[in-house]
């Protein structure tokens, strides 16, 4: 439960320790050129400088030509190279050259649990990057899944914020280490698409620091971040572009930050107020920081010494990123074989086995006749809705990767069984919640009878989960729920995919199908991933980095009325889309969302309410059984060391993703029942058994003291838990925290 305090705040103070220093713990390589900034400022122009502050082209600021400073050239991203665009329109340059690897989404990474993945996942986003002349990715999207809805839930990595640290922290070593700056977005607290152009986010100190501020910290003090992306929405009163507390106090001064920070575009809403708390690249155009922060220098309201910090700031980036001569950016194929490896690694380990009643792997000597079921085992996931997308060289779709996978002797068959929600619907704002295609269903349940197993793909597509709008559902769309009834009526041996970047009600489907499995937007590769699964080539080891809720109603934003907000009168559609129109994006509305449910997002909510849910966060099956045992817990200086006996006792070789949650039951301040602080991927021969240790830091058992406005340490019992998801932890043991 989440505890009251049952001591003196005075004792409470006394007995806990500052842990943490406002310094950044990771050195960073964006100091060393300070001598050559100074000198290439005493040498510019105001003109110059001002310039520097504002957007060039669409996807790109400029530099110092007469000092042979290059321009900074941004990919928008964040799973994927953007296709090139027209300088000052989003209408498509058309070129040849510009492809890219479609890299899994960022929910389909978060499901591996893999740091070694994250790496390899920034690395290859950098190494086409720079074929394609790119100097700063616009990603990792690190923002918590407060809500299952969110129209970016797709895009980011989990509703905990140490998972998403430790990806965010290890996406921006891959990406940097191989010479591509990051822009961690969208900071902070962009955790709904709906309203985000003005709504006001009101939070407690604490929960912002421990929840959503948490992953942009590590990824900023513990890899370096060179770059962050101010969100459109505002937090605690003022717009996050000009938010003295988010961009100064914290970014710069506690976390120590010496990058850049760029707005989303359009996000720019002021002059005085954005430059001098921290905004160094106003995007796309140059409304405040143009021409009129060129006045206000010259008015005395902007001192020269705020701009000067400013261009430091950009320099400090453009100096440590080598930039790409223009004459070679675009001139060699992307989306290569190395990066489409990588995809193919991510993809294999993000699928999640949620069900399994002995119909996987596919049985090749008793199963001869197959009917793929649904428009998702067709559909190319790289482009749609709203933002970005990837003009991808290559994309295998399910049916493509069971067609290769599996023996010749086995007979498919297709059939569409829905028709998918499309641009079409959604641009007449139609919902994609509809009755099922009687002719289609009949169809499906024709070759349904006819065949030994049934393979239905169902789940969201790019046009159902879309920047710029929430889901208002997380039912099924295209009438999949009376779909998936019929089908399992006519044919009981039933495999369910679930193509989706976030949860979805699967109340009907799961007791319908003898299997479920989530393969989310997996990427160029994710139909021979797929497909690699359900025959049997590699054991399903994905774990949700989300809890799947039964109900909507259930959800903490939901269940405490804080979403979805109310607004009469809206006849404004999103910023971005407004933007990308050519339309005023110029928000007036006042909207509150407040974030009542505070620290307890996703598991830490449901552990402390009677609402079951569908799966619960970590969970994942396989086709390998593991046992865990011989647990110990030993000190060491930087915090703790969890070992236990991880022992494979199947046929088959797999992977498991174990985990490390600690309970404060004698804690005097408030806290969930559990929280997760660390986490392994463990690959385990048929048989093996190996002895695991997991580092707990004692950063991550540090709670957020508000008054002294630091991380403290609170002393005390603790009750580590070690399992394969956060309601399987067959190991448990005390340990008394120094």
């Amino acid at each position: 439960m989440f505890k009251t305090s049952i001591t003196t705040i005075a004792f409470a103070i006394l007995s806990m320790t500052a842990a943490t220093s406002k310094a950044q713990s990771y050195p960073t390589r964006l100091l060393d050129h300070e001598s050559q900034i100074n000198d290439i400022i005493k040498g510019m122009t105001l003109e110059e400088k001002i310039n520097m502050l504002h957007g060039k082209n669409m996807f790109s600021s400029a530099g110092i030509p007469r000092l042979g400073i290059a321009d900074m050239e941004y990919a928008d991203g964040p799973f994927g190279i953007r296709e090139e665009m027209e300088p000052h329109s989003w209408n498509s340059a058309h070129l040849t050259t510009d492809s890219a690897t479609f890299f899994p989404t960022g929910s389909a990474l978060a499901a591996t649990w893999s740091t070694d993945m994250a790496y390899a996942y920034g690395r290859g986003m950098s190494r086409e990057a720079r074929l394609r002349g790119k100097d700063m990715i616009l990603g990792p999207a690190i923002n918590i899944q407060r809500i299952p809805t969110g129209g970016r839930t797709y895009e980011y990595l989990s509703e905990d914020p140490l998972l998403s640290g430790m990806l965010a922290v290890a996406y921006t070593r891959g990406a940097q280490d191989d010479g591509t700056a990051v822009c961690l977005k969208h900071y902070a607290l962009n955790n709904q698409e709906d309203y985000r152009g003005f709504v006001d986010v009101r939070i407690s100190d604490r929960a912002m620091h421990e929840i959503y501020l948490r992953p942009f910290e590590m990824a900023v003090r513990e890899a370096d971040a060179w770059g962050l992306m101010a969100a459109y929405n505002k937090v605690n009163g003022r717009w996050c572009s000009e938010n003295m507390q988010l961009q100064t106090t914290i970014l710069r001064q506690q976390w120590g930050f010496p990058g850049m920070i760029i707005s989303d575009w359009g996000g720019v809403h002021s002059t005085v107020d954005a430059v001098t708390t921290g905004m160094n690249v106003e995007m796309p155009g140059s409304r405040y920081m143009g021409k009129a922060l060129l006045d206000s220098v010259k008015a005395g309201k902007v001192s020269e010494a705020v701009i000067n910090q400013r261009v430091r700031e950009i320099l400090r980036v453009r100096l440590t990123v080598k930039p790409i001569d223009k004459a070679v950016a675009n001139t060699k194929p992307v989306g290569n074989a190395e990066e489409m490896a990588t995809a193919l690694e991510i993809a294999r380990r993000s699928i999640v086995l949620l069900k399994n009643d002995q119909l996987l792997p596919i049985d090749a000597k008793h199963v001869k006749r197959i009917a793929v079921v649904g428009e998702n085992a067709i559909t190319k996931m790289a482009l749609g809705g709203v933002g970005a997308g990837v003009k991808t060289r290559c994309e295998i779709t399910p049916l493509e990767g069971l067609q290769a996978a599996l023996p010749a002797n086995i007979k498919l068959t297709y059939v569409p069984g829905y028709k998918s929600f499309d641009r079409e619907s959604r641009s007449k704002r139609l919902s994609p919640q509809q009755p099922a295609d009687k002719k289609l269903m009949a169809e499906a349940v024709k070759a349904a009878k006819k065949v030994d197993l049934v393979i239905f793909f169902a789940g969201d597509n790019r046009e159902v989960e879309t920047e710029g709008s929430d889901r208002k559902s997380i039912t099924l769309p295209s009438g999949q729920d009376e779909l998936a009834t019929a089908l399992a009526k006519a044919n009981k041996r039933m495999v369910t995919v679930i193509v989706s970047g976030g949860p979805v009600d699967v109340s009907t489907v799961s007791p319908a199908s003898g299997a479920l499995l989530v393969s989310w937007f997996n990427g160029s590769m994710g139909g021979k991933a797929i497909a690699e699964v359900l025959t049997g080539q590699i054991s399903p080891s994905g774990k949700l980095p989300m809890t799947w809720p039964c109900r909507l109603e259930d959800v903490p934003a939901y269940a405490t009325g804080s979403y979805p907000q109310k607004l009469e009168n809206n006849n404004q559609n999103d910023i971005f889309v407004d933007i990308t129109r050519n339309r005023s994006n110029e928000r007036r509305q006042q909207l509150i969302a407040n974030y009542t449910e505070e620290e307890m997002v996703g598991y830490r909510w449901y552990d402390d309410k009677p609402a079951p849910v569908a799966y619960p966060f970590g969970f994942g099956l396989s086709y390998a059984q593991f046992d865990y045992s011989n647990l110990q817990v030993t000190a060491t200086a930087d915090g703790l060391d969890v070992s236990f006996v991880l022992t494979n006792k199947s046929s088959r070789d797999a992977e498991e993703v174990s985990q490390v949650y600690v309970s404060r039951p004698e804690s005097h301040i408030a806290r969930p029942v559990k929280e997760l602080k660390g986490f392994r991927r463990i690959a385990l021969k048929a048989g093996q058994q190996q002895k695991v240790t997991i580092p707990v830091r004692r950063t991550d058992l540090c709670h957020w003291d508000a008054p002294a406005q630091t991380w403290m340490l609170e002393p005390g019992i603790i009750q580590v838990k070690v399992g394969g998801s956060s309601d399987y932890l067959p190991l448990s043991k005390d340990f008394d925290l120094k």
